[in-house]
């Protein structure tokens, strides 16, 4: 019993590495090749785990070899548009401002349901309300909607906008993101003064602290109700604005 423990973790560990260095994609993102290497990954792993008269190097051996194909096919797919349609497929357009391509539909083996229930993924319940769908190789819908469908953007109601930011993590559940920290330019100090406006003693008190290049900052502490959001000055400022949400 405890040699099929030991197995089992040696196994799960290869099966982890493996899956790691294949890539970060999701299960609903990836390309026909890699999802037939992942199932067959899996039923690998079993064999060995279950039983311990076959040799361990039965199991580990073939799933090394699979991710040696994988990166191959993966550089083939790189090198030749050819080879990557070949492989991957290519995206299909299954609507179009004339209507629904029937063709691109039977070629897809897909059925009107399925066509209307993509488009309800993409938050599109009429046909008309769409001027072009694609059917990309992994098999998720991208809708482009009518110039009447469009959601209207802070440009159409010309409200001044901000620039982008990406909210860099300083803090999740109490562990504070030391190389985030020195990322972003801000020292111990600056840290303490985000975390008295916030009412919060230390980074032990907080679920989590993120900081964008806007200047704003979100927080929430761990026994706190609701959320805080305020602006500093990146500069060497104090408190520009303050908001706080629930």
């Amino acid at each position: 019993m405890s040699l099929m423990a030991i197995r089992a973790v040696i196994i799960y560990f290869f099966v982890l590495v493996v899956i790691r260095l294949m890539g970060k994609r999701q299960i609903g993102e990836m390309q026909p090749f890699e999802l037939v290497i992942t199932l067959i990954i899996a039923d690998l792993a079993c064999i060995p785990m279950a039983e311990v008269a076959v040799p361990l190097g039965h199991g580990l051996i073939p799933i090394f070899t699979l991710l040696v194909v994988h990166f191959l096919l993966c550089v083939i797919s790189r090198k030749s548009m050819g080879a990557r349609y070949l492989i991957s497929g290519r995206p299909a357009i299954v609507i179009t401002p004339d209507g629904i391509n029937y063709k691109e539909l039977k070629r897809l083996n897909m059925t009107l349901d399925d066509l209307i229930e993509s488009m309800r993924g993409c938050n599109y319940f009429s046909v008309d309300e769409v001027s072009y769908a694609i059917i990309e190789t992994n098999g998720k819908m991208c809708v482009i909607p009518t110039n009447s469908n469009m959601p209207a953007t802070r440009a159409d109601l010309k409200i001044k906008t901000e620039p982008s930011a990406l909210p860099v993590n300083l803090i999740m559940d109490g562990k504070l993101m030391k190389e985030n920290l020195a990322m972003v330019g801000i020292d111990d100090v600056f840290l303490g003064n985000i975390l008295k406006k916030a009412k919060l003693e230390n980074e032990r008190q907080v679920l989590i602290l993120t900081l964008d290049s806007n200047g704003k900052v979100f927080i929430q502490g761990k026994k706190q109700s609701g959320f805080k959001t305020f602006n500093i000055n990146l500069k060497g400022g104090t408190n520009i604005t303050w908001q706080k949400n629930g």
